[in-house]
């Protein structure tokens, strides 16, 4: 089974990478770039074929490793 976790950071929280990509786009001619936010994805491949099981195992893993969760949301998508 086949998962993808997407890590970004909540609202508020001040993003420096993004407003430096949002800056080089700028410089680079694309306009209408409003802002950017950066985050991560995760493509993590599982054994076994329960679902149920395997959102519990990927939510601990973003919980203890993958998502600072004072700052960060996470989110969790099983890959057909």
């Amino acid at each position: 089974m086949k998962a993808r976790v997407t890590v970004t950071l909540k609202a508020g929280v001040l993003d420096p990478q993004g407003q430096a990509i949002q800056g080089s786009l700028k410089s680079l001619g694309f306009a209408g770039v409003g802002a950017v936010r950066q985050g991560k994805v995760f493509d993590i491949l599982l054994e076994g074929t329960d679902e149920a099981a395997a959102r519990a195992d990927l939510t601990r893993m973003c919980e203890a490793l993958l998502a600072n969760t004072v700052i960060e949301n996470y989110a969790i998508e099983i890959v057909p």
